[in-house]
């Protein structure tokens, strides 16, 4: 039995759907955040290092030369001969529509190229923005927005500088749902402050708002950031990999099984991985999640909304 048995990933509904592999290749399409532009703030997210997930953040490749690159790794690793562009790095809908539909243009430029998965901020997404993914959409493609969320809790959001909050999230879903477009929330687990409670907590606003995918993992420490210069000081401790096994398993059980998971780890670059130690180790925590399902004898959806989400503090702007 393979963890693909017990949760609906996004691998294999693709694979259903196109008859072959579909593999992402992530982009970083030079854009930045205003988090860290100065138009909200300085400095980002307290856990933000974007290297931890791109590399080439600083002086990145065109989009055709990053998805040259991607196509040949991906097609010695797995395969894979069609794609979707991901646009992963910092904030891929903060710029003017003319530069954004060159930047998915350019990504969508060669047949093998399905679609494109577009990640962002809740607070960053105009109509404007979301007309013109709805005409990719309308064209044919694969299309995913992909919202960073990461917290139901205003209280959370600004402790980690996220410099928006659940409000932001609900306005950006309810316009993008009356435009059909497909949506993927980003949840972090061990946030600080955070735990169990408020996971089962953010999952149970997600889904009543609505949302089509879920992409979750764990909080890691890695250096550049003001939450390692926390985690120095004691001031915040990761969760330990049981907790976060233990954690998932509680998310994905009380997931409709309709729903898409497109992540259920993540992890970082070991040149800048400070903690938790575990977060460089993708199967060991893949293969965990699955063997603690087997262990409850659960699967995605066994208890969707049949259980009662444990109490918690108040979620930020929920009306």
């Amino acid at each position: 039995m393979a963890l693909s048995d017990l949760v609906n990933t996004l691998g294999v509904d693709l694979k259903r759907r196109y008859g072959e592999r579909v593999h992402k290749l992530a982009i970083n399409a030079g854009l930045t955040c205003p988090n860290r532009d100065g138009s909200k703030g300085v400095g980002g997210c307290t856990f933000c290092n974007n290297a931890s997930f791109n590399p080439s953040a600083r002086r990145p490749p065109t989009v055709a030369e990053q998805l040259a690159a991607g196509r040949q790794v991906i097609r010695k690793r797995t395969g894979a001969r069609r794609y979707i562009a991901y646009f992963q790095a910092y904030t891929n809908t903060y710029a003017d529509t003319v530069r954004l539909s060159q930047l998915y243009h350019a990504a969508l430029a060669d047949a093998d190229v399905v679609g494109l998965a577009v990640g962002t901020r809740p607070d960053c997404v105009p109509d404007r923005v979301l007309d013109l993914l709805a005409s990719y959409r309308a064209q044919g493609y694969e299309v995913w927005l992909e919202l960073g969320l990461q917290s139901a809790f205003d209280e959370t959001l600004r402790r980690v500088n996220r410099g928006h909050g659940l409000a932001d999230y609900r306005r950006t879903v309810r316009a993008a749902q009356r435009r059909g477009l497909r949506l993927c929330t980003h949840l972090i687990v061990g946030l600080p402050g955070e735990g169990r409670r408020e996971a089962l907590m953010t999952l149970e606003r997600v889904l009543d708002l609505g949302t089509d995918a879920l992409k979750v993992h764990p909080l890691h420490v890695v250096k550049g950031t003001r939450l390692a210069a926390e985690w120095r000081r004691g001031e915040y401790q990761p969760l330990a990999m049981s907790d976060y096994i233990g954690i998932a398993a509680d998310l994905i059980e009380r997931t409709p099984p309709a729903l898409l998971f497109h992540r259920l780890t993540g992890t970082a670059s070991p040149d800048i991985l400070l903690a938790p130690a575990w977060c460089a180790k993708k199967w060991a925590v893949l293969n965990g999640i699955e063997q603690e399902l087997r262990r409850r004898g659960t699967a995605q959806g066994t208890h969707a909304a049949t259980e009662q989400t444990p109490p918690a503090r108040a979620a930020g702007g929920i009306g």
